[in-house]
C-alpha cells in the first residue's frame, strides 16, 4: 500500500483526532502509537529503528496509508525517503497549550513509568519512548518549559524547510475539515471533525494518572 500521508508533528497536537479524522476520509487505516499498545508485536521494529538499525519503513507500515504521532513522527525524513509520493501533513498546537499537555501526560510518564505496576512489553514501548522523545528529540530535557519549547518550533522550522510547499499542510485541529479536506482534494464529510485524546483519555489507557 505505501504511505500517502505522512505525519511529522509531535504528539499531543491533536494527532488521535486526525487519525480518526484521516480515517473518515479514506486514508486509513493510520498508524499512531495507540497502533503499536493495540499491536505490540510491532514493538521489535520500532526498537530496531530507535536504535538506528537498518529499517524496512515499506514493513513496519504494511496494511497502513497515513501515519501521525510518535513514533513515526520521528522519522518523518525517512518515511519521505521511503515514500516520495507522500504528503506531509504538521500538526501544531498553540506552543503554551502544547506543552501544558505534553508536561501533563508525555512528559509526566517519562517520569513516572520506572516506578509504575506494567507489563513487561508496555515498559520496553516506554524505555524507547524515553529515548527518542525524551533523549533525541528533546535532549534529556523535556522537563525544561523552554528546551521542549525550542524542540517544538525547531520541529516546524525543520519540516517547513525540507518539504515543498505544494506538499505541505501545517495543520491545527481547530481548523476542522475545511483545510485537511482541500489539502487532499476530498469533498468535507458530512460528519463533525473528530475530538479526542484529552488528558483523561491519555491516562486511561495506563489504568489512570500517576499520583
Amino acid at each position: 500500500m505505501g504511505l500517502k500521508i505522512i505525519g511529522s508533528g509531535f504528539g499531543r497536537t491533536g494527532t488521535k483526532s486526525i487519525k480518526e479524522a484521516l480515517e473518515i476520509l479514506g486514508f486509513g487505516p493510520c498508524h499512531h502509537m495507540y497502533e503499536i499498545v493495540e499491536n505490540l508485536d510491532q514493538l521489535p521494529s520500532w526498537q530496531s529503528a530507535v536504535k538506528g538499525e537498518p529499517t524496512d519503513w515499506d514493513r513496519i507500515y504494511t496494511g497502513y496509508s497515513s501515519q501521525v504521532d510518535w513514533p513515526g513522527a520521528h522519522f518523518w525524513r525517512q518515511s519521505i525517503k521511503a515514500f516520495p509520493d507522500a504528503k506531509v501533513l504538521h500538526s501544531v498546537r498553540p506552543v503554551e497549550k502544547w506543552w501544558t499537555s505534553f508536561d501533563k501526560t508525555i512528559g509526566k510518564l517519562l517520569t513516572a513509568y520506572p516506578s509504575m505496576d506494567l507489563p513487561p512489553q508496555i515498559r520496553e514501548l516506554l524505555d524507547i519512548n524515553r529515548e527518542f522523545i525524551g533523549e533525541q528529540t528533546f535532549g534529556g530535557k523535556f522537563q525544561d518549559r523552554d528546551a521542549a519549547i525550542a524542540a517544538f518550533e525547531q520541529r516546524t522550522a525543520d519540516v517547513r524547510a525540507f518539504v515543498p510547499a505544494e506538499k505541505l499542510l501545517v495543520f491545527d485541529v481547530t481548523e476542522g475539515w475545511e483545510p485537511l479536506c482541500a489539502f487532499l482534494d476530498v469533498p468535507v464529510p458530512d460528519v463533525g471533525f473528530p475530538h479526542h485524546n484529552l488528558r483523561a483519555d491519555f491516562w486511561e489507557v495506563l489504568g489512570g494518572e500517576p499520583t
